[in-house]
């Protein structure tokens, strides 16, 4: 006759002292903030060894008369009095400003209009969806050079050719001060909506259908679905896309740098490249180093005004 080895549990109405304890809300907190500081810790130090520490000593550094090869020297507010007066580096500002306030819209409107097309069940959606993310995934370098080809000033560009076609050209495109900055422009349009559709798509898929049913019953068009539906659902993701794209926007280097070198007569130069000819051509590293923290100070308000412009996360 074989026993069980499994404890009887204890009766419901079992006094207090034979029952097994349940551990306290309060335990249970605590616990899960552990964890969550544990999982968080690897994060949290690459952050502030990666970002915050260079952060930190470049602020010390833009107090400071530096060449690289001579010691720092402290110059106190020097740096940012010549800044002040330094009409190449605003310049530099506001060819980015003109950069995202055109091409940002352009591209996240394209993106949300190729998201809403691609969420259907279409035919051959996903190569669809691959074309227009593959630029993205492209390497900056690759893309330069291919614009390069599409805008060659012979007649074996790509996009002379076209306009060939219709009577126009060829065009200067990346040696005309005029149009430089309108190809670039178009460059990082073209380059930056696959992320941005990516971001929108998963976003659709998460819009509750039982809205849109709804709407179907009151007799709701495809305008007012995408408008009074789609476009408030989609404020986190839109929000978020705005700020990483202000953030990349002014990071964009490698793309002038190959196309135009901030020409023609700096008709393209952007505040990163600024920043690089400071540092690495006039060897003005304490200069260049006040130039990143007021870039620094440039995307915390704008990253503000966005929030307060979209409506942050929260929907408020």
């Amino acid at each position: 006759m074989s026993t069980s080895t499994h404890p009887t549990p204890p009766p419901a109405d079992a006094p207090a002292a034979h029952r097994a304890p349940v551990p306290r809300r309060s335990t249970v907190r605590a616990a899960e903030k552990r964890w969550g500081l544990l999982l968080a810790a690897p994060a949290t130090l690459h952050t502030l060894l990666w970002i915050g520490v260079p952060i930190v000593v470049a602020i010390v550094l833009s107090f400071t008369a530096y060449d690289i090869i001579h010691p720092p020297e402290f110059a106190g507010l020097e740096n940012y009095a010549t800044i002040f007066t330094d009409g190449l580096f605003w310049r530099s500002v506001w060819h980015n400003v003109l950069i995202a306030a055109i091409g940002i819209p352009i591209s996240m409107l394209l993106a949300l209009v190729f998201a809403t097309l691609l969420n259907r069940a279409l035919p051959g959606r996903g190569v669809f969806r691959v074309m227009v993310f593959l630029p993205h995934i492209t390497a900056t370098v690759a893309v330069a050079m291919i614009w390069l080809w599409i805008y060659n000033p012979s007649e074996n560009g790509l996009m002379n050719i076209i306009l060939g076609v219709i009577g126009i050209g060829p065009l200067p495109f990346l040696t005309d001060p005029d149009l430089a900055l309108g190809a670039v422009i178009l460059v990082t349009i073209w380059q930056g909506i696959g992320l941005k559709m990516l971001i929108y798509l998963a976003a659709l898929q998460g819009v509750d259908g039982q809205l849109y049913e709804a709407a179907d019953i009151d007799g709701a068009n495809f305008v007012q679905k995408f408008h009074r539906i789609t476009v408030p659902m989609l404020r986190p993701a839109t929000f978020f896309i705005l700020i990483t794209s202000l953030i990349a926007n002014f990071q964009t280097f490698d793309l002038i740098y190959i196309l135009t070198e901030g020409g023609p007569a700096n008709s393209t130069s952007v505040v990163t490249y600024r920043i690089y000819q400071t540092a690495f051509q006039e060897f003005r590293v304490g200069l260049a180093n006040a130039q990143s923290v007021i870039l620094l100070l440039i995307l915390i308000v704008l990253a503000f005004l966005s929030r307060r412009i979209v409506g942050g996360t929260d929907g408020d």
